[in-house]
């Protein structure tokens, strides 16, 4: 998304903007006298942890603050014209006409029962660019295709949940750029994607904005992004700004601890993990780079699966194989990472590992056990020792229960503790994962993502398993709130000797935790070995391009 660096008057100036939270103890303050510019064609980039304010800055932008939020002073001028003060005629008036917005998570910010191209479409109706439906249709194809979607005409009669994630990102460009805007808000565009999609959307979102000269609000956690994108980045802590600058000095000699912090919490700038104990190394460098277990060492390994395959069946077509002939290990106290694009198997692959969905052929093996095909009471016990952690803990948790009720759950499903018993490993767990005992009254909503899924951490070690699938535990998170998740899972490892299966689509987030890697492409595990080997010599086409894909990766930060 850079584009060259423009001397023009600031497009967007905000200037001493004060918002604060209503609460039912007071006003919040939660945006404390930012002051923030971007000129045409600037790409600016505003970073900082969760609940740092860089949201609440770019939505007063826009004028879509929550009912609770209100702003104290300060102004927000677009071209001139003051959006803080301004009514709600005025800001539908600049809404997706002068400034549009690229949401992080389409399938929220997309209509589930309308279809894509009629929501193009009704940007181009409401500002009055077409002067009838059919023509605003025929415009929204036009503009799907130039979002990059292929098949555009077919594309636009699809509904958003029978697309891909990066499709439907495409849509959501293709809606905030309908109107042409001189300023786009990009908030988190790309966290959920793997990093050749995010490539694919950043560059086609970079080269549709350079051609029309558009200012750019990047908001991110992620300090690759910015570093690759932006030409300016503005670092947000406590609602305040504490560091801004050109990115090469702000990144590469950080003056504020809140952005020492940041940097050194980052996956990116952190160093590789190194291996838990000397029989993980040892087996790690002897590791070979052909994918699948090595017959020697079946005995040490917790699970092995051999030529896993499985296909889903499809109408008026052949099976499609989604899993196609994937062997692997993973030791006890080992960490196996699983990479790859959206669909290359990795999540499907794991849910045959524990057996939530049957394999169409091959053979696992766990603790020596064949349970390829196990029923019943066996597959029952065999769930008790594997668990998974989700990559969104809010959906992933009951919002009606407390934390105390969340955590010991498996306790109860599996009837080994009565209520004081529970109650008191309830608190356990909590202390596990380094929670206080204050939140086990509290529900889902009143956490923060960090604690959210610490508490799905420790209703994973309810049962005390061997192995937990982690399934994008982090994606969603702030980089700081990553690093103590990270730390945390590395912790208990080296306590209780856990193996884990740790799907990402983030290199740098994988490097920093786990001891082997496994790359997937089209079901294919096509390449798998220790992570520094892999990630400094691979020796896949696809590999490659992965590494080549990482956001910094051409400025040097990041994982190789």
């Amino acid at each position: 998304m850079t584009t060259r660096p423009s001397l023009s008057a600031p497009l967007l100036d905000i200037e001493d903007l004060l918002i604060s939270y209503r609460t039912r103890t007071g006003l919040v303050p939660a945006v404390r006298g930012v002051s923030l510019s971007v000129r045409p064609g600037e790409v600016v980039a505003l970073v900082g942890e969760s609940g740092s304010g860089k949201s609440t800055t770019a939505h007063a932008v826009l004028g879509l603050l929550p009912a609770g939020a209100r702003v104290e002073g300060g102004a927000v001028r677009l071209d001139g014209t003051d959006l803080a003060g301004a009514g709600e005629a005025t800001l539908r008036a600049h809404r997706g006409r002068t400034v549009g917005l690229v949401p992080q998570d389409p399938m929220v910010s997309l209509n589930p029962v309308q279809r894509v191209g009629r929501q193009v479409a009704e940007v181009l109706l409401i500002h009055r660019l077409a002067p009838d439906r059919d023509t605003a249709r025929r415009r929204a194809v036009h503009l799907l295709g130039e979002a990059g979607l292929p098949d555009p005409h077919l594309t636009a009669r699809r509904y958003p949940h029978e697309l891909s994630g990066g499709m439907r990102q495409r849509v959501l460009i293709a809606v905030a750029l309908a109107a042409r805007p001189r300023l786009l808000v990009a908030d988190e565009p790309t966290s959920a994607l793997d990093v050749t999609v995010q490539r694919a959307i950043l560059d086609h979102l970079g080269a549709l904005t350079r051609q029309a000269d558009t200012a750019v609000l990047l908001i991110t956690h992620d300090l690759g992004v910015a570093a690759d994108r932006a030409q300016r980045i503005a670092v947000m802590s406590s609602g305040r700004i504490v560091e801004s600058g050109p990115v090469d000095d702000v990144l590469g000699a950080p003056q504020h601890p809140c952005t020492r912090a940041l940097l050194a919490a980052a996956p990116a700038f952190a160093p590789p993990r190194r291996p838990t104990t000397a029989r993980t190394q040892a087996r790690a460098t002897a590791a070979p780079s052909k994918p699948g277990p090595s017959p020697s060492s079946r005995a040490a390994d917790l699970l092995v699966a051999e030529d896993l395959v499985k296909e889903f069946p499809a109408r008026r077509a052949p099976a499609r194989r989604a899993v196609d002939g994937v062997s692997l290990r993973i030791a006890r106290g080992e960490t196996l990472a699983l990479v790859g694009e959206s669909g290359s198997g990795k999540s499907t692959t794991a849910r045959l590992l524990v057996r939530l969905t049957e394999a169409t052929g091959g053979r696992i093996t766990f603790d020596g056990e064949d349970v390829t095909r196990l029923r019943g009471a066996g597959l029952r016990r065999l769930r008790r020792r594997m668990q998974i952690v989700y990559q969104n803990p809010y959906a992933s948790l009951d919002p009606r229960l407390p934390v105390a009720e969340i955590v010991t759950e498996p306790l109860r499903a599996y009837r080994l503790a009565g209520r004081a018993e529970r109650a008191r490993q309830a608190a356990d767990l909590l202390d596990r994962v380094r929670l206080p005992a204050a939140l086990l009254r509290r529900r889902p909503a009143e956490l923060s993502g960090g604690q959210r899924q610490r508490v799905a951490i420790a209703r994973a070690l309810a049962l005390r398993p061997d192995l937990v699938v982690c399934d994008e535990p982090v994606s969603a998170l702030d980089v700081s709130a990553q690093a103590q998740i990270l730390d945390l899972l590395m912790e208990l490892q080296r306590e209780s000797g856990i193996g884990y299966l740790f799907i990402s689509h983030d290199l740098a987030v994988v490097r920093r935790i786990a001891d082997r890697v496994g790359v997937m492409r089209h079901g294919r595990l096509v390449e798998c070995g220790p992570v520094e080997s892999v990630f400094t010599a691979p020796q896949h086409p696809w590999t490659e391009e992965l590494l080549a894909s990482v956001p910094g990766a051409g400025r040097g930060f990041i994982v190789r």
